[in-house]
């Protein structure tokens, strides 16, 4: 943006102090404004013009969010009158702010810059400086929502007490204060952007124990002391009161020895003294409880380690003994599945033997019933040939010779076997076999009307 027209080169700088601010305007001749802004010629304001001021160049290195509680100016003594749009004219060099309040009955007001730099430099400039008659006072506006939290652990950084602490609210800043040589202290401060975000982390710390890593400590948390140690307390902001004179009556100096202050300034030494050597009984005290208590908390957690690979060591065993059963069961049950195919298996076999048996006896049965009616048809056969040949015989006048084709006397066998002789009925005498003839000679049941001679 560009810098402010009526400015000089001084405050541009940044470094000369203001007392030679006074020098340089009278040198320029330049008169000043009622706010104490200087009138710029025509040629100054086209040198000035093209001086711009690039607002990246002064954040600090991780300042990552701007317009936080930490760039809030309180600014005092305010003339009377004076609105929101002149208290933004006044820091129109320093950026665009993004709040502005104004107390008029009280004199005094409020207001945010984009970075903590830019507040820096506008307190530096603009403290007692005159405005409209009145020397403006301006000084850093208390953060209400900061903490101090005690008790950190060993290895916590910024990042990580920043997310720690990030489950209450948005926090601005969060810093782990380290002495000289970059150690932790145990402390750190912890800067949200609202105050109902510190009062629950507040609340819920004093309730519960918050802790920020395996270290089973909890971090403890208060309001953070508001303290300026920038400025320090100057001569002139003293209320010059008549207790004021009545002390400043005697200059900086040795009490000697055998006088009343002599005698009361000792007393006050041996108290103070006391005071530091029973801090310090109380911080040796408090050491020691905290490295017996570090000690009986190692051993307990040793314990509970045991404890618990004892536990999970019994859960293993019994998550084994189970599998176990669960395998016995699988193999009964393989056992019995393998018992009840062998049983199907030989059962099928018996039922095959038996089939194939009962195959075998109807075989054999068959052959047996069958017998008779093939002796009976061969027989028809060769009665039927011999009737035949006789009939060619008688037919075409020949005669037959005896014993050929000739029909045997009644009363004859029809076939002689000597191995199976036939008795006087025509059956054989085979042993286990039916006669040709079972039924005997037929009768006149066999001559019916619609009955045909049976063999």
């Amino acid at each position: 943006m560009q810098g402010n027209r009526g400015s000089r080169p001084d405050q541009q700088n940044h470094g000369p102090p203001r007392h030679q601010h006074w020098h340089e305007h009278q040198k320029q001749g330049a008169n000043a404004n009622s706010n104490g802004q200087h009138a710029e010629s025509s040629e100054q304001h086209s040198t000035n013009s093209a001086l711009t001021i690039d607002i990246q160049n002064f954040r600090k290195p991780g300042e990552k969010k701007v317009y936080t509680q930490r760039s809030r100016l309180f600014v005092g003594n305010l003339p009377v009158g004076v609105t929101e749009e002149d208290v933004e004219k006044l820091f129109s060099k320093y950026g665009k702010p993004s709040e502005i309040f104004i107390n008029k009955e009280r004199s005094f007001g409020f207001i945010r810059l984009e970075t903590r730099t830019l507040a820096e430099i506008a307190k530096a400039e603009l403290d007692d400086t005159p405005f409209r008659g009145r020397q403006l006072r301006v000084r850093f506006a208390t953060h209400g929502a900061a903490l101090t939290v005690r008790n950190l652990p060993q290895f916590i950084s910024n990042e990580l007490l920043e997310e720690a602490f990030s489950i209450f609210g948005q926090v601005e800043r969060a810093v782990v204060i380290v002495d000289d040589r970059g150690r932790p202290t145990g402390k750190g401060i912890v800067e949200f952007t609202a105050k109902p975000a510190a009062r629950k982390a507040l609340d819920r710390c004093a309730d519960g124990a918050f802790l920020l890593t395996a270290f089973p400590r909890p971090v403890t948390v208060e309001p953070m002391e508001q303290c300026d140690d920038d400025e320090g307390l100057p001569e002139k902001t003293i209320n010059k009161n008549q207790n004021f004179h009545k002390e400043r009556e005697q200059p900086p100096r040795f009490a000697q020895p055998g006088t009343f202050e002599y005698e009361y300034a000792m007393r006050w030494k041996a108290l103070i003294d006391m005071e530091k050597q029973q801090n310090d009984q109380v911080e040796r005290n408090i050491k020691d409880a905290r490295e017996k208590l570090e000690a009986e908390m190692e051993a307990a957690r040793h314990e509970h380690q045991v404890m618990l690979m004892r536990q999970d060591l019994m859960r293993r065993q019994e998550e084994l003994r189970r599998m176990e059963e669960l395998h016995n069961q699988e193999l009964q049950k393989r056992k019995q599945m393998e018992l009840r195919q062998e049983e199907e298996r030989r059962r099928r076999e018996e039922e095959m033997r038996m089939q194939q048996e009962e195959m075998m006896r109807r075989q054999q049965e068959g052959f047996k019933g069958n017998f008779p009616e093939n002796r009976e048809q061969e027989m028809r056969m060769h009665m039927g040939g011999q009737a035949m040949s006789m009939n060619r015989n008688l037919m075409g006048g020949g005669v037959v010779p005896p014993g050929a084709g000739s029909i045997p006397p009644e009363g004859a066998p029809l076939m002689h076997n000597e191995r199976f002789p036939m008795d006087a009925a025509g059956n054989s005498a085979m042993p286990g076999t039916p006669g040709i003839f079972p039924r005997g000679a037929p009768g006149a049941a066999d001559y019916g009307p619609n009955k045909r001679r049976k063999y």
